[in-house]
């Protein structure tokens, strides 16, 4: 079926990969809450448009919503060692991330306190040798997807912190057996794209994802469109 939706502004529609040309159609939805469920979104804004051959492309914020794992920040009760390790976290641009003790919080939770520990000696060891990145390298992907509180966000979120989704993989296969075509999860931002989850256990389809997604046209903030459908092109 014809898709009629439009690239974000200042974002192309179609990108060249190893694969061939694809095109990126982002998908508008109504602010995601934990109320709300996957299945429930995909028939509401996707399934009607879908051919055989596309992939769904989501954003894992809102995997995570529907899961739960998103709190506001009064609600989440910041232990001290949160308190002290979020002082050391680099704010950037893009986002808050394990900056705000309620987020750090979050990580010792989902990650566990001995683990979240040991990163933070093994990344203070690397700053002297200036050495970056290594706390999320020892975390892994559940430090990495961390959001904290952003002006950036869409209210409510502007004042939540918000887990990783739980067991992407089983999330996206399960889509993948409710729509019938290949889902990819993801985490990215204008810096960098992370595969969260994937419905089928292929590198290829993780390749994919990462060459047709890599200059993030469901963009950030405001934009509400936390869903691609992905399309080889005529």
């Amino acid at each position: 079926m014809e898709i009629p939706f439009t690239p974000n502004e200042g974002k192309s529609l179609e990108i060249d990969t190893d694969y061939g040309t694809y095109a990126r159609y982002p998908i508008k939805t109504h602010v995601i809450t934990k109320d709300d469920t996957m299945e429930e979104i995909i028939d509401k804004y996707v399934k009607d448009y879908l051919d055989e051959g596309d992939t769904i492309i989501i954003s894992e914020k809102i995997v995570a919503i529907t899961q739960g794992r998103a709190f506001p920040i009064e609600e989440i009760k910041v232990s001290l060692l949160a308190k002290i390790l979020s002082r050391f976290v680099i704010r950037t641009s893009y986002g808050v991330g394990l900056a705000a003790p309620q987020s750090m919080e979050l990580c010792i939770r989902d990650v566990g306190r001995i683990k979240v520990i040991f990163a933070a000696i093994c990344a203070g060891i690397g700053k002297l040798f200036g050495k970056r990145g290594v706390f999320y390298n020892i975390c892994g992907m559940k430090a990495r997807a961390i959001d904290g509180p952003s002006k950036d966000n869409v209210p409510p979120y502007d004042h939540y912190a918000k887990m990783a989704p739980d067991k992407p993989d089983e999330a996206a296969k399960h889509l993948m057996d409710y729509t019938g075509v290949d889902v990819v999860i993801i985490d990215a931002n204008d810096i960098g794209l992370n595969v969260l989850g994937k419905s089928r256990k292929d590198d290829d389809l993780e390749k994919f994802a990462t060459q047709v997604f890599r200059d993030n046209p469901l963009d950030q903030g405001l934009l509400q469109t936390p869903i691609a459908i992905v399309r080889k092109a005529s």
